[in-house]
């Protein structure tokens, strides 16, 4: 844990992956998190599989934070938690709005309560348009943006991709908005911030890096980045396994067909253009298909790494948990105060030199922090202690 955020306090509505994500990046970083959750506690605790820190899913989005367990559809937890926004520096949810308005966690309510309040809701839809009411989770987006829909580009059926892309890349952006609202209040900007992440138009945005392509300057221009919807743009198989090759810059491709003895294709009179050399990209692809199963994975990414040509085998989820970078730098340590169960962690990825951070907090157990977060609110011991015998809060 970093101290680069030290003295902010952020509250933290959600629940599964997009909400838990994004706090946990801004609890790594110094914030103050504080997690708030219904009684019964976040659906991702007892997700499958689950050891003795809870499921997996909880465990590996909810390091650095405290745990306050309440109930919001009643009066007097929403009460508490309007106590609590008193004294924060950002909300952070990602529920449907309308939930969010009906339990006080709308813009114009919290605004209410503490006029200096970052407010960011990460929703499904933008409120401005005709998709605002529905309902969204990462399946929904990943066909609604044309994530899924990418492979019939390529002759294939649409598909997922296999991760849940729509929850973390709209994560991301809630964490860069967040900064950037905290930056402006540093710098003077008065008054509550409202801060929108929509998942769609996230993920619209991210896609389209690329693909808007010819569209980008005709109205009828052609979408799509060609060398990415190749159909012969894939893992190259070798003579044992599979492998990732790709010459991109001029250098890189003479260096491949050099060590193919492929010189000739050199001499092609589109070869130096690289506008006509990606018009043939399908054609350079096809070659590359052609000579890799005459060698094994580890001969070929010995060769071309010789040459520097960049090449991966094609590793599976199972052979990153030894493979040798990542255990290397440590990747998957597990510090100290995690259950016994657990033995690998993540970590926040971003190095920053020559700042000293100190050692994780592990995920906490449901309410394990509701009586010290409510002290600080300003309750006493006995309004605490009635607040856990009516059932308003766990502790």
């Amino acid at each position: 844990m970093l101290p680069l955020l030290e003295g902010i306090r952020v509250i933290e509505v959600g629940a599964v992956v997009l909400g838990p994500y994004a706090g946990q990046v801004l609890a790594d970083l110094g914030a103050d998190v504080i997690k708030v959750e219904p009684l019964e506690g976040d659906i991702a605790r007892d997700a499958h599989p689950a050891g003795t820190g809870g499921g997996a899913l909880f465990v590996n989005n909810n390091r650095n934070k405290r745990m306050l367990a309440l109930d919001l559809k009643a009066p007097e937890g929403r009460a508490a938690l309007a106590r609590l926004l008193g004294t924060a520096d950002v909300l952070f949810h990602n529920m449907r709005v309308d939930a969010a308005e009906r339990l006080g966690l709308g813009f114009a309510a919290v605004a209410a309560i503490n006029p200096r309040i970052i407010h960011c809701a990460a929703i499904g839809f933008g409120q401005r348009g005709p998709y605002r009411d529905r309902p969204a989770f990462d399946d929904v987006i990943q066909a609604a943006c044309g994530i899924a829909g990418l492979a019939t580009a390529t002759g294939g059926d649409p598909r997922f991709v296999p991760t849940i892309l729509a929850d973390k890349v709209a994560a991301l952006h809630a964490v860069y908005g967040i900064l950037a609202a905290l930056v402006a209040r540093a710098n003077g900007r008065e008054g509550p911030i409202q801060i929108e992440v929509p998942m769609f138009e996230a993920l619209a945005a991210f896609l389209l890096n690329e693909h808007l392509a010819g569209a980008t300057f005709a109205s009828d221009g052609a979408v799509g980045y060609p060398r990415l919807l190749s159909p012969d743009r894939r893992p190259f198989r070798t003579a044992d396994g599979w492998i990732a090759v790709l010459p991109y810059t001029d250098r890189q491709w003479r260096a491949f067909l050099a060590e193919i003895d492929r010189e000739d294709v050199i001499a092609q009179g589109w070869f130096t253009d690289p506008r006509k050399r990606q018009a043939h990209i399908s054609e350079l692809y096809a070659l590359i298909a052609a000579v890799l199963p005459a060698r094994t994975t580890d001969a070929w990414i010995t060769a071309l790494e010789a040459r520097d040509v960049p090449c991966s085998k094609i590793s599976g989820i199972d052979d990153l948990l030894t493979d040798p970078h990542l255990t290397e730098i440590g990747f998957f340590d597990v510090p100290e105060g995690y259950p016994a169960g657990v033995v690998r962690t993540l970590p926040q990825p971003v190095r920053y030199e020559g700042i000293a951070a100190s050692p994780d907090i592990a995920p906490r157990p449901l309410g394990a922090d509701s009586r010290t977060v409510l002290a600080e609110c300003g309750f006493d011991q006995d309004e605490i202690c009635r607040l856990i015998a009516s059932g308003i809060v766990s502790g």
